[in-house]
């Protein structure tokens, strides 16, 4: 099982899984740092997705015809739509739990699938 930087392989390992969805879960709850525990939790939000039925547009987009949790596909693909659901909630929800959140969770979220 191997991940890489490199899009032409499986198991893509690019900094727009983190960073976008990060930060968003991190300002939605105006955190004033982001910790150990908000990163983890973006990684919770990985990998709950990862066990999650791919999206048929996202196999058209890939060109494929099946993706399922395994040796070729241990972390989302990037364009996943579903990463906001699954990563920002988780996120702000471990801003306010280790208390570094300004404010609470936000209204404009639902609970993150996974949690």
């Amino acid at each position: 099982i191997m991940a890489t930087g490199r899009s032409d392989f499986p198991n893509q390992v690019n900094n727009v899984l983190g960073f976008p969805f990060i930060f968003r879960g991190a300002l939605d709850v105006r955190a004033h740092a982001i910790n150990r525990e908000m990163q983890i939790a973006a990684v919770e939000g990985l990998r709950a997705l990862t066990h999650e039925p791919v999206l048929p547009e996202m196999l058209e987009l890939y060109h494929l015809e099946k993706l399922e949790f395994g040796p070729e596909y241990i972390i989302p693909k990037p364009f996943d739509p579903r990463l906001m659901d699954f990563v920002p909630p988780a996120v702000a929800q471990a801003a306010i739990e280790s208390g570094v959140a300004g404010a609470g969770f936000p209204a404009h979220y639902k609970p993150a699938p996974h949690l």
